[in-house]
């Protein structure tokens, strides 16, 4: 039996358990009972709305495409797929300490480089760096240890992108113990790890994470001779770490807490400063694009439509980067899909693509909602190419 011919249960059943996930654990991701997994496993009850298989394939963390047997898990190089992984997996792999290739100056303008480049949604670039910036960034570790943090970041928000989120969480607790004692840099880098936790689907432990460093910030003693200064860097990371906390309650379904955290980041945000060294683009638009997500998460599509059409108007979200705009575009497209909008959710993808066109075509949680998109009969206007650039076209 070809993996086309394989009943779309038994594809379930083998996903679950290469998740270690016993038939239960899925049934309470789901939100459904345990006799309702088994069923489906069996075949008794068939699985054939597209909006219950990506629900399922969110959980076991596959393509939905991979459940429906219309692609490899390996694809080969082609649209929706960037080589390079494996060299960014290999440097990740090295435990020695390399000697110097270059100055710490020249490692810092690699490194602002690859921060321009991911920024820019080049992703087919970032990862042909990522090995040797890796390497160079080891190597000046003890004389610039920022430096290697944000190499770590890199990596990790890059692999998350591309569906790599386990390695993405290895890079970014990378990050995490590269930053020392250094409240401030650590908690940068625990925002790479609750990215890389709530890609994984635990929201629960990213939510601890996140709260932690950002207590920890927020308790560090005031400036002083024997302290580094706190200063606007720490206010962006700060707000930023309330963000993920609060994108992780909803995750878990805690609307009272979202809105508490989200409520504390925007505060934050109201005295945040233009200094941003830590990359993380927070700022008052920044709250208002994370309450439109969780609004997505919580199940209140329709509260997240009203608002992202009021946020995308602000003069301050053209200023974002391009990989931030496109991905929020993204989660957008749920929203209006889940209101029951295939065209709204068209248009704002086909948005994304001119923005970031590596975030459409390359991200798997974007391929997912534009098969989705892709399935509406007929399809909105400038989909349907869409989804043949992607390799999507039925």
């Amino acid at each position: 039996m070809t993996s086309g011919d394989e009943p779309i249960g038994r594809r379930v059943a083998r996903w679950r358990a290469r998740r270690r996930l016993t038939q239960q654990m899925l049934a309470d991701r789901l939100g459904r009972s345990k006799s309702w997994v088994d069923k489906v496993e069996r075949g008794v009850r068939a699985l054939d709305r597209y909006a219950v298989i990506q629900e399922v394939a969110e959980v076991l963390r596959v393509d939905p495409l991979v459940l429906l047997g219309e692609r490899r898990t390996t694809p080969s190089t082609g649209a929706g797929r960037l080589d390079g992984v494996d060299g960014i997996r290999a440097a990740l792999a090295r435990y020695d300490v390399p000697h110097p290739t270059g100055s710490v100056a020249e490692t810092g303008r690699h490194v602002g480089h690859a921060w321009l480049t991911y920024q820019h949604a080049r992703y087919d670039q970032v990862i042909r760096l990522l090995p040797r910036l890796l390497h160079a960034a080891q190597g000046v570790r003890s004389a610039e240890p920022e430096l290697l943090v944000q190499a770590y970041r890199i990596a990790s928000s890059v692999l998350v992108k591309l569906g790599e989120a386990d390695l993405g969480w290895l890079a970014a607790d990378r990050a995490v113990a590269a930053a020392g004692g250094d409240r401030v840099l650590a908690g940068a880098a625990t925002i790479s790890a609750a990215q890389a936790l709530r890609a994984l689907g635990y929201d629960r432990l990213a939510l601890v994470a996140a709260l932690a460093a950002a207590h920890r910030i927020a308790s560090a003693p005031p400036p002083g001779p024997e302290t580094s200064p706190a200063g606007p860097a720490a206010t962006a990371v700060h707000g930023t770490l309330l963000l993920q906390a609060a994108l992780a309650a909803a995750g878990c379904g805690d609307a009272h807490r979202a809105g508490e955290l989200t409520g504390r980041a925007a505060e934050v945000a109201a005295r945040v400063a233009a200094d941003d060294p830590h990359r993380t683009g927070f700022g008052p638009v920044t709250v208002e694009l994370a309450e439109v997500v969780a609004a997505v998460e919580l199940g209140d599509a329709r509260a997240a439509v009203v608002r992202h059409e009021q946020v995308v108007r602000r003069d301050a979200w053209r200023l974002l980067p391009a990989e931030y705009r496109a991905a929020y575009l993204v989660d957008a497209a749920r929203a209006y899909l889940r209101v029951g909008d295939p065209g709204g959710a068209g248009r704002v993808l086909v948005d994304a693509d001119g923005v970031a066109p590596a975030e459409v075509r390359c991200r798997p949680v974007a391929r997912t909602v534009l098969a989705e998109v892709a399935s509406a009969r007929p399809a909105p206007a400038g989909v349907a190419r869409l989804a043949t650039l992607v390799g999507l076209s039925r």
